[in-house]
């Protein structure tokens, strides 16, 4: 039988869970939902990261502070949020399972052979840089950490220093990640250079 989302289980990506408690505690009548009763619902996961994936992440009208999104939801008043009609369906007849979650999850990141391998958490944390303005900004995308510095280097300090913070009070299996997760960072910028522009 295909895994649940939720504690106690495999460690699907946090949006899939957030999506799957929203469908859980929306009504029908209206598909909205309050941002407070999904952070209680997913009481397993750290509130901040539940948090900003449902006011930020997930939420097709907020600003783009992130460079991996789902539009799953949109931001009906303060701490309101509404389903968007292609999320409504499928969780009370039909759970999310860890596979579909998987499948659905739109970081460009599946799980890989050393991930299932280990069985107790993705084994990596990714974080995308970017460079803008004399800035480097490293954003993860896994938990909700974003971070900058003036160098590659200090950002990549910043960035581990960032992340310990974060996670120091979290059980890491709750998270999703293995008891050691690695740091993969991938670097993006302009296939040409800003003087070849035109």
């Amino acid at each position: 039988m295909a895994d649940r989302i939720g504690p106690g289980t495999r460690n699907p990506p946090i949006h899939a869970e957030v999506l799957a408690a929203a469908q859980l505690l929306c009504g029908t009548a209206d598909w909205t939902f309050r941002l407070v009763d999904v952070v209680r619902a997913l009481s397993h996961l750290n509130e901040r990261s539940v948090r900003t994936h449902v006011a930020s992440r997930c939420c097709e009208n907020a600003p783009e502070n992130h460079a991996h999104r789902w539009p799953y939801f949109r931001r009906v008043c303060r701490g309101v949020y509404e389903i968007l009609p292609a999320y409504r369906g499928g969780v009370p007849s039909d759970p999310v399972t860890y596979e579909q979650a998987v499948a659905n999850d739109r970081t460009g990141y599946p799980l890989t052979a050393r991930d299932s391998a280990q069985g107790e958490g993705k084994s990596a944390i990714h974080a995308v840089v970017t460079e803008s303005e004399g800035w480097f900004v490293a954003e993860c995308l896994e938990v909700a950490v974003v971070t900058q510095g003036r160098t590659l280097d200090e950002t990549l300090a910043n960035l581990r220093s960032a992340l310990a913070l974060h996670l120091d009070d979290e059980e890491l299996s709750r998270t999703g990640l293995s008891p050691a997760p690695r740091l993969a960072v991938s670097y993006e910028t302009s296939a040409v250079a800003p003087e070849w522009r035109a």
